[in-house]
């Protein structure tokens, strides 16, 4: 089974996700289903934050939606999604979920590869034929360096989810002071920027790697590890 434990070792107690996740239901039927965003991105962080929440934090009855935030990515080739992770590249692994290379040609010069979202769809369908499951693309709401996050936190309001979903990336540089860019600091502003600010449960999600667990933090729950 599963065991939940903080960064430094001691025992917490389980997320509340609203409706005893896990794939178990409980005694009483809601009255109308639960909608569970997850942030899609084309990358292993996305990709992290989608098993992890079709494993713990879905149940049979619940609607899904992946949201996309169509940022325009900045051309001093510091930012953005690296050409190993698009959805449409042979190592990706969103493209692995379905088995194969992905679908957007041998080019690679689209920043939006037009399959990772509904190669996350099919993901989702195949855990959970019976669920709604959406995707769609947005364009940022505000500009800056938020508008990514407010972005999605206007949806999620919108929309009336109950649970959002995001994938963390890891701290690249030393003690999160600078990055190679010099415009963000290493730890991830839109995680943190969601998970404050959410009316809903925020959960983002690192996974540990391949058979480690995950790293999850809320904004009750902080480094809270779930042991594969």
């Amino acid at each position: 089974m599963h065991a939940a434990t903080s960064a430094g070792g001691c025992s917490m107690a389980l997320i509340d996700l609203g409706r005893g996740g896990g794939g178990g239901g409980s005694g009483t039927a809601p009255a109308k289903p639960r909608l569970v965003m997850i942030v899609a991105d084309p990358g292993r962080e996305s990709t992290a934050a989608m098993e992890w929440a079709l494993s713990h934090a879905i149940v049979e009855g619940d609607d899904i939606m992946l949201l996309h935030v169509n940022m325009p990515y900045p051309h001093n080739g510091a930012a953005g999604p690296s050409r190993s992770s698009s959805g449409g590249s042979t190592g990706s692994p969103i493209a692995a979920l379905l088995g194969g290379g992905g679908g957007s040609g041998a080019g690679g010069a689209d920043p939006h590869p037009v399959d990772f979202v509904e190669a996350m769809r099919a993901a989702c369908r195949a855990r959970y034929p019976r669920a709604r499951v959406h995707g769609e693309r947005v364009e940022p709401a505000t500009e800056g360096r938020e508008a990514k996050a407010q972005t999605i936190l206007a949806e999620s309001q919108r929309r009336g989810v109950e649970v959002l979903v995001i994938g963390q990336r890891r701290v690249s540089s030393f003690l999160g002071l600078r990055s190679p860019s010099g415009s963000s600091r290493g730890h991830d502003t839109t995680a943190e920027f969601l998970i404050e600010h959410s009316k809903c449960l925020c959960v983002s999600v690192q996974k540990k790697g391949q058979n480690a667990g995950y790293l999850l933090n809320t904004k009750t729950h902080k480094n809270f590890w779930l042991l594969a």
